[in-house]
């Protein structure tokens, strides 16, 4: 772990806010850009990059440096990615856009202006945008160990550790969603593949 994490932590832990805000302001990035490849919207991707910052705030009096500070927050990001993708799919979904009740009335949500987030201003922002659809095409389980493996850069063991499953799951998902993914890209725009850092 970096030494500027660890001292960091430590001051978040003894309470900190600042020190917080200073690691919050190094991860957002990462962090927002794991939510995007996940939800596939930008609007999602800020709401649930801030809420999973806000659950690492929270936390982190238990974080006990036994995996990086990297690996603990984006293990944080892709929880609340999941939570926020099965609530979708039992029908649950309250629309991000939709207003907040209270007592004196309707309260608009505002999203965190990202507008210099890696997504967004990507060198390369239409190879993106076409690797995000055919990511959007997968089914959950193999675009959840792609993000986890690819973009989160979890190991094998990590990742069946976190989705409960054995490494021969998780490697035979990761072939297979390797190859979807190869052959959709191949069939849309054959020269995207080449140098895409999801396809190794």
């Amino acid at each position: 772990m970096e030494i500027d994490d660890v001292e960091l932590i430590a001051k978040c832990q003894a309470g900190s806010v600042e020190a917080f805000e200073k690691l919050a302001l190094k991860y957002e990035k990462q962090v927002y850009t794991i939510a995007y490849r996940f939800m596939g919207s930008h609007e999602d991707a800020c709401d649930l990059a801030q809420e999973a910052l806000i659950k690492a705030y929270k936390s982190i009096e238990r974080f006990r440096g036994e995996a990086s500070f990297k690996t603990w927050i984006y293990h944080i990001v892709a929880n609340v990615c999941r939570d926020e993708l099965r609530r979708r799919k039992k029908g649950q979904l309250v629309s991000l856009d939709a207003p907040i009740f209270t007592e004196e009335g309707e309260i608009n949500r505002q999203a965190e202006d990202w507008t210099y987030a890696p997504e967004i201003v990507y060198e390369n922002k239409e190879k993106q945008e076409l690797i995000q659809k055919v990511l959007n095409s997968l089914t959950p389980e193999y675009k959840e160990v792609l993000v986890m493996r690819e973009i989160q850069g979890f190991s094998y063991e990590e990742i069946a550790e976190t989705l409960e499953c054995s490494l021969g799951t998780v490697k035979s998902r990761l072939n297979r969603a390797r190859k979807a993914m190869k052959e959709t890209l191949l069939a849309k725009r054959e020269h995207f593949v080449e140098g895409s850092r999801l396809i190794r």
